[in-house]
């Protein structure tokens, strides 16, 4: 008798959480004294140098690039500002063995289809989505997959609407 493994779908426990930042106030005016300038500019340097504590919330929360420093400088050079918008996702750790990370999961209807947002399994338990727009509602959920690869099914839902600006 041979014996046929058929791979099934795990089951798992993710409770899902989400929290939306959007900046109203210019997020590139980093020491916040109201003006977007060569302060701002020389803070946002030290921050992606790693030589101040990384405050800055211009291409995500606590992210300080290249990317960062260019956007202070358009901003300071044109006047303009620079409003950041974003959606934090936070969950609790799948109870199943051999966890390998996460996938997540994004709508903008409660029904679907839910498109993967990561490019790559997450490791940790918590992802920042930088691809919303400010206004529109999105609905989440997420999986986990081992280290066969095998996925879950989705977690519960939850839903945030990004604000505006």
């Amino acid at each position: 008798m041979t014996r046929v493994s058929t791979p099934t779908r795990f089951k798992m426990a993710v409770l899902l959480w989400v929290s939306a930042y959007a900046w109203g106030q210019n997020s590139c005016d980093l020491n916040g004294d109201g003006a977007v300038n060569t302060t701002d500019i020389n803070l946002a340097v030290s921050m992606t140098l790693g030589q101040s504590p990384c405050t800055a919330n211009v291409a995500g929360p606590n992210v300080c690039t290249a990317v960062t420093v260019q956007r202070v400088v358009n901003a300071s050079v044109a006047g303009g500002s620079c409003l950041s918008h974003w959606v934090s996702l936070t969950w609790t750790a799948s109870v199943s063995a051999n966890i390998a990370g996460y996938n997540v999961y994004r709508s903008t209807s409660p029904s679907g289809p839910f498109t993967k947002v990561n490019t790559q399994l997450v490791t940790g338990l918590n992802y920042v989505d930088l691809s919303v727009n400010a206004g529109q509602t999105y609905y989440y959920t997420a999986t986990a997959v081992d280290t066969l690869g095998q996925e879950s099914s989705q977690s519960g839902q939850t839903s945030t609407t990004v604000p505006t600006p």
